[in-house]
């Protein structure tokens, strides 16, 4: 049996025009996208555009709520109770729900955004809140780390989970990606990227920044939308990854 990986990416977060033409080149390459619905990024144009893209690609859809943290793009948690935040939640996926069904799409997943994806690998009451907010609106799959709370929650409350990995962010000793305010957080070298892809699929490990072998398996690539060069990274990576006999599928 041939190697299989899926290649997601998280899109609509770049304002404009120009997001929206980054957000198709990406979309060229993956096969489930990530859409930003209001927490982080994204409003009701953005998120149309590009399920409209999407759809058109036969790209599936997923969710990407975060913490209700616009100025700080999602990256810090702001000080509200797990009422409100599952609230913020509850609102953001559902009018990416509302929107897509317009188009007769569907939403397929959800994959919170920066630090509450971090928070939520971590914390399981916090993880929680998460599956609650798929059960409620009936989104099937979860995406998130390996090994995580949100694996054992998402699979405790009977959904499916899909164990990710990242093309473009360098890992920690113990598993966990490497905070942003740190050296080498982020790779734009598509050749390191390659490479941390290559060993993900076919040894079932990274090397972390410190060194280690850190033992992680994936069933899903992420690629960023916002990291420099994406759009010609992703389509790099796919056609590198296809020359190895890697199968790109859902």
């Amino acid at each position: 049996m041939r190697t299989r990986i899926c290649l997601n990416a998280d899109v609509g977060e770049l304002p404009g025009d120009n997001g929206r033409a980054l957000d198709r080149a990406i979309l060229d390459v993956v096969t489930r996208c990530n859409i930003a619905c209001g927490g982080h990024a994204g409003d009701e144009e953005s998120m149309a555009a590009t399920i409209q893209a999407a759809v058109a690609r036969n790209v599936r859809i997923g969710a990407h709520p975060s913490y209700p943290d616009r100025e700080g793009f999602g990256r810090t948690r702001p000080s509200v109770s797990d009422q409100e935040l599952e609230q913020s939640l509850l609102s953001q996926v559902r009018a990416l729900k509302t929107i897509a069904h317009r188009q007769g799409a569907s939403v397929a997943h959800l994959k919170p955004h920066g630090s509450l994806y971090n928070d939520a690998a971590k914390d399981e009451s916090l993880a929680g809140i998460v599956v609650s907010i798929c059960q409620r609106v009936g989104v099937p799959e979860l995406l998130g780390p390996p090994d995580s709370a949100l694996e054992r929650k998402t699979r405790e409350a009977g959904l499916v989970f899909v164990a990710e990995a990242f093309a473009d962010r360098s890992y920690e000793a113990d598993g966990s990606l490497t905070p942003r305010a740190l050296p080498g957080a982020v790779m734009a070298d598509e050749a390191m990227q390659l490479a941390q892809v290559v060993s993900i699929v076919e040894a079932g490990e990274v090397i972390a920044r410190t060194g280690e072998r850190v033992r992680v398996q994936a069933q899903t690539i992420c690629l960023h939308g916002d990291t420099p060069g994406a759009a010609g990274s992703a389509l790099a990576l796919k056609r590198a990854l296809v020359a190895r006999g890697i199968e790109i599928a859902i």
